[in-house]
């Protein structure tokens, strides 16, 4: 059931193969004694699916809302993890990792600003 969810769903599909990506650049990181960062890259990075799948199960449009924004957060936060990679030596690149990031908040701000839009329109005929 979980497989079905994931391939019927684009933005969680992204995030779950960018935290599969993440792992192994974490690892990187780890191998190379990078840890303080490799630690919060990883936990914001897999966040980012983790509130995304719990918003499957919102209670409502405005609890759904409320945790694909602590998604986009996340996003946010995970993005700042990597620019700090890219700006300091002896890490390995970001670039793939960024791109994905950059596709998965696109999709975020996108199924964000449309919820929103959903919930004022019902909120107005109600």
């Amino acid at each position: 059931m979980r497989n079905e969810l994931v391939d019927r769903n684009p933005v969680l599909k992204s995030s779950i193969e960018f935290s599969l990506v993440l792992i192994d650049y974490v690892t990187l990181l780890e191998e190379n004694r990078k840890y303080v960062i490799a630690r919060q890259l990883l936990r914001a990075g897999t966040a980012i699916g983790a509130n995304i799948m719990e918003a499957q199960n919102a209670e409502s449009k405005a609890d759904f809302i409320h945790k694909m924004k602590i998604a986009a957060k996340e996003a946010d936060e995970t993005q700042y993890w990597l620019l700090l990679c890219a700006y300091s030596t002896g890490f390995p690149d970001t670039d793939m990792l960024s791109t994905k990031l950059e596709a998965i908040t696109k999709m975020l701000n996108s199924i964000i600003s449309t919820s929103k839009k959903t919930l004022a329109a019902q909120r107005i005929h109600n």
